[in-house]
């Protein structure tokens, strides 16, 4: 006797198929953009229940999922999964057209963008463009000038919450991204990303000028103004112009005093990362 086979529905906007009605119904949102699931607080949408809960932590400040490495708490489950992978380094989205791996799909989808020269994301004042929404974000607050993270140490002001959270690592030392190669622990995954390159030798960013090579985007970026002359970064108090904004950040401590590194032999502070390194060498032939 043969065994019955189970039913199954069918998406007919897209032809999918799922295996219980449930999922066609909550499937066919997608299409039909239906959000019937509202919070009580706020009045935001959603159009799975689940989606729901998730966001009612914000309002609670629930957060049930936990890291068993190194205790941080999560609202959702999916954002326990993608912090675990800065522990473990597990980065298991692949480009299939350069091969680089990546943590997060959303990361993947940003950095094809390179590849097809795909920017979606278009400032309304200037026109520019961008590959990733984040960077949109942050380039619209240069026309409004706006600055609304705060560091509770040093009083110093961010366009964006991941900007703000770097820059307190300066602070508290923290380097939670580790290089399972050679050990060394960096401050923002970005470094750890393009420290890995150091082992690889990996050179994915080329001047089309020239031809030259770079491990970083950012690299890339500061060079190209060898060619262009450009000095795209100013200081609002001055008025001087920088070629690379890690110079202009760094002119900005003769106007603000500010002091971030700290030596932790005798207190000393310095404004140079280098200054400090110099500093400690005269500790060490005592």
């Amino acid at each position: 006797m043969s065994q019955e086979k189970p039913q199954l529905y069918h998406c007919d906007i897209c032809k999918k198929t799922f295996s219980h009605k449930c999922n066609l119904t909550t499937h066919r949102r997608i299409h039909t953009g239906e959000k019937p699931f509202h919070c009580d607080s706020c009045g935001k949408s959603f159009s799975t229940s689940s989606y729901l809960t998730t966001h009612n932590r914000i309002h609670t400040g629930e957060k049930p999922f936990h890291c068993n490495i190194c205790g941080k708490l999560f609202t959702a489950r999916n954002d326990l999964t993608k912090h675990r992978r800065i522990h473990t380094g597990e980065k298991p989205f692949f480009c299939d057209i350069c091969g680089r791996s990546f943590s997060r799909n959303s990361s993947l989808t940003t950095h094809k963008r390179i590849h097809t020269g795909k920017k979606p994301f278009h400032c309304d004042v200037c026109g520019k463009s961008f590959a990733a929404n984040n960077r949109l974000t942050k380039h619209k607050f240069l026309h409004t000038g706006e600055k609304p993270f705060h560091c509770n140490i040093c009083d110093k002001l961010f366009t964006t919450s991941t900007d703000l959270t770097q820059h307190v690592r300066i602070h508290t030392g923290e380097k939670p991204f580790h290089c399972n190669i050679c050990g060394k622990f960096l401050s923002t995954s970005s470094s750890l990303t393009e420290h890995i390159r150091i082992h690889t030798g990996e050179k994915p960013f080329r001047c089309n000028i020239c031809g030259k090579k770079f491990s970083a985007s950012s690299s890339l970026t500061k060079h190209r103004h060898i060619h262009t002359g450009k000095k795209p970064f100013c200081c609002d108090i001055c008025g001087k112009s920088f070629s690379y904004y890690s110079i202009l950040t760094v002119h900005e401590r003769i106007h603000t005093g500010e002091k971030p590194y700290h030596c932790d032999i005798c207190g000393e502070s310095f404004s140079l990362n280098k200054s400090l390194t110099r500093h400690i060498s005269v500790h060490k032939k005592v």
